[in-house]
């Protein structure tokens, strides 16, 4: 695999999983926050942003997102 392309598919998956975890971004923040503390205030907090965002840290958001879920599951 080219490294262009590899870079371009991680770009793409991390896109798909800032687009499919929008709505559940409140799971992965630090501390504990709850959903309604996560609406959007301003622009740069809407989808667009969540999606760039994930674009580049989306490994990073994963292992996050993982250990909130557990965190909250355990309670």
């Amino acid at each position: 695999m080219t490294m262009p392309l590899a870079v371009t598919l991680f770009a793409f998956v991390g896109a798909l999983f800032g687009l499919a975890t929008h709505a559940h971004r409140h799971l992965f923040s630090e501390g504990h926050t709850k959903r309604c503390a996560s609406d959007e205030v301003d622009p740069m907090q809407g989808r667009v942003a969540w999606t760039v965002l994930c674009s580049v840290l989306w490994p990073m958001m994963a292992l996050t997102g993982m250990y909130s879920w557990w965190a909250v599951r355990s309670r």
